[in-house]
């Protein structure tokens, strides 16, 4: 016996121990077959790169828009048209005209307290006196001093101060007689005085209102010529040219209609709306179309504008715009540059890089690469 074991029992332990270390490879055999099973699996199994996964999309049909078929709304107004004011500061005592009111040429309008112009006329009248009796003097005093100058009884220097006095009592005459005359004119310019045949517009000031020179006070517009004004997005000017064609329908009455054509497109558009102006000639302007009368400008042609998107179909890379376009052939898609015209709320105005017919990616545009295989529904915003 050897540490407390019998001899019999140390015998099963060293036969437990050869059996345990027999069976020792054949584990390892069944784990190396295995291995072999799963490497053998992964290598028949064909790997799938994300880039060629297909993506659903959702998708749209690009094609420029047109203009609302009702048209646009405008208004009536003159071609022509004068601001008038007077010519001096003043207050306003009397007005003669009102809005609508017909005038002729020569015709008052308003008037203005002519009592400090009046008085302004009675003192150059007085100074223009008082200059003429001094050079009544000078001239007698001239005359004197030439007798005595010939007889040699006064000096050469008073003769030539008589001169200079009278030459100053001369010019003091012709200045006074331009400051009368200039008061006389101004005293002129209290009444307002129509300078052509035409209808008031406007009134910009009422009686007892003082009023500076040269400010607005009645504006009178010629009614020969008219015009209709409307304002339209900068897509809808960018289309139009000097002489296209509108038709004019008064929208108190649609069955008077006429014909315009486009005078002027304004230059800049309002910061606030971002429309442009556009100046529409009235071919015959008949009576039905009043000044201030509101209209409704239909273009001839069908004026087409610029593809526009919604904000999910803009992809922005470094200050760059692009769009994913679909190839209905090879079912992938294609990043495309664009130039945006303007956007809103509602969505994008592509002014350049979409032709129309195009399919346009609307949704995913941030997880789609450049060939891309991608499925859609043909019928998607068609």
């Amino acid at each position: 016996m050897i540490s407390g074991y019998r001899a019999s029992d140390w015998l099963r332990v060293s036969e437990s121990k050869n059996a345990y270390w027999k069976f020792i490879p054949i584990v390892f055999l069944l784990l190396a077959v295995d291995g072999c099973h799963k490497s053998e699996s992964h290598s028949q199994k064909p790997e799938r790169h994300h880039s060629d996964a297909i993506r659903p999309v959702l998708s749209m049909v690009a094609a420029p828009q047109s203009g609302p078929a009702d048209g646009y709304a405008g208004v009536i107004e003159p071609r022509y048209h004068t601001d008038l004011g007077f010519r001096v500061l003043g207050r306003i005592v009397a007005r003669d005209v009102n809005v609508g009111d017909m005038v002729k040429s020569g015709q008052r309008l308003a008037a203005l307290d002519p009592e400090l112009l009046e008085v302004a006329v009675r003192s150059q009248e007085a100074t223009l006196s008082n200059v003429k009796a001094q050079l009544v003097n000078s001239e007698s005093n001239l005359k004197r001093q030439t007798i005595l100058l010939a007889k040699n009884i006064t000096p050469q220097a008073e003769f030539d101060a008589a001169v200079q006095a009278n030459e100053t009592a001369a010019s003091a005459v012709s200045q006074a007689e331009a400051n009368l005359d200039k008061a006389r004119e101004q005293l002129g310019y209290a009444n307002l005085i129509a300078d052509m045949d035409g209808v008031v517009v406007s009134i910009d000031a009422e009686a007892g209102q003082t009023v500076a020179a040269g400010q607005s006070v009645v504006s009178i517009a010629s009614p020969d010529s008219r015009e209709a004004v409307v304002d339209m997005g900068e897509d809808i000017t960018a289309t139009l040219t000097t002489g296209s064609e509108f038709r004019i329908i008064l929208q108190i009455s649609p069955d008077f209609e006429t014909i315009g054509r486009v005078r002027e497109i304004a230059p800049q558009a309002d910061a606030s709306t971002r429309t442009r102006r556009v100046r529409i000639t009235l071919d015959n302007p008949a009576e039905a179309f009043p000044l201030g009368s509101n209209i409704t400008a239909i273009p001839k042609q069908a004026i087409p504008t610029n593809i526009r998107l919604p904000h999910s179909a803009i992809l922005n890379r470094d200050s760059e715009s692009f769009v994913w376009i679909v190839d209905p052939e090879n079912k992938k898609v294609n990043r495309v540059p664009v130039k945006i015209a303007s956007q809103d709320e509602l969505g994008v105005e592509i002014a350049q890089g979409i032709e129309a017919g195009s399919r346009v990616v609307t949704a995913g545009v941030n997880s789609l690469t450049d060939g891309q295989p991608i499925r859609w529904n043909p019928g998607d915003m068609q």
